[in-house]
């Protein structure tokens, strides 16, 4: 290798140490630990045993080289990639009595949730379960005297072509962890959080509150059962898949995008190595899918 090789190997291998050193001071300001990868054990039992344990050692690899990329690709993606759709978003009618509204978010596995009057498009706060507990401990758990729109905090919105990098950026700033998303015309099309992206660089982030991914369903016979809204990115995340994400957010948008119509029920369509079953259409929206490799049933 010439001078000028071992110059770009130099700072290449200083962007990677950089990424490496940001996503960890990331992780311990968000309150995750990252533990030491064990050294692997030789095999002494089996020829077969030491293939497992290479196929093993190659797919950490591969999960090491996705967490490199997914920190770069945060120049590259908007907050409309990775946020929780508007149909997807749990919230709660700020006008519901009391009681109602307090038993929804106490019920919820998130620690935020939105608050609307009137519709969906009009969020007038956001109410921590945390800052819901302390109120109700002062009233003696009396939920009459509770007032949430007193308890909820300002709401956030974040337009839906803000980068990843620049939410991320503007999170840590605001020491924040959760953003309304709005499309041009101010309407709410969703939800980011710091997980999301934190997710978006590391790969899916498994805490105590964590639970299966929703819409989504593996069958017993190799198939797998969709909702129509979930999004291409997590979908490609959970099952391995590789699908494009480039001309649309969600599964029924790319089928859409795909067959340049609103498919009817049982219409069947192979593109991309899978087999699309449309299995319920809603009006003019696909509302589930079921997903098989092409050649297979």
């Amino acid at each position: 290798m010439n001078g000028a090789g071992w110059i770009v190997a130099a700072a290449l291998a200083a962007i990677v140490l950089l990424a490496l050193l940001f996503r960890a001071r990331l992780l311990a300001a968000c309150g995750y630990q990252l533990r030491p990868i064990e050294p692997p054990q030789r095999s002494e039992r089996n020829g077969n045993d030491e293939d497992h344990d290479a196929r093993r050692e190659g797919a950490a690899a591969g999960e090491q080289r996705n967490r490199l990329e997914g920190l770069f690709d945060l120049d590259e993606l908007e907050v409309s990639d990775v946020m929780v759709h508007r149909t997807n978003m749990r919230s709660v009618n700020a006008d519901n009595a009391p009681e109602a509204v307090v038993r929804e978010i106490l019920t919820s596995p998130h620690t935020r949730m939105p608050l609307w009057k009137g519709s969906l498009d009009n969020i007038v706060g956001v109410l921590h379960a945390k800052d819901l507990l302390r109120a109700l401990n002062e009233v003696g758990n009396d939920f009459s005297r509770i007032d949430v729109m007193k308890i909820a905090a300002k709401p956030w919105f974040v337009p839906d072509t803000t980068t990843l990098q620049d939410q991320l950026n503007a999170f840590l700033r605001r020491k924040a962890h959760f953003a309304i998303v709005v499309d041009e015309y101010g309407e709410v099309e969703g939800l980011v959080t710091l997980e999301d992206i934190i997710e978006e660089i590391v790969g899916e982030i498994a805490d105590e509150h964590d639970i299966d991914m929703q819409g989504v369903k593996k069958e017993a016979d190799g198939s797998v059962v969709v909702d129509g809204t979930v999004p291409i990115r997590d979908l490609n995340r959970a099952l391995d898949w590789d699908l494009p994400d480039e001309e649309a957010t969600t599964i029924a948008g790319l089928v859409i995008h795909e067959t340049q119509s609103i498919p009817e029920e049982k219409q069947a369509f192979t593109f991309h190595g899978k087999r699309f079953v449309v299995m319920k259409r809603d009006k003019n929206r696909i509302a589930r899918l079921r997903i098989r490799p092409a050649g297979e049933g």
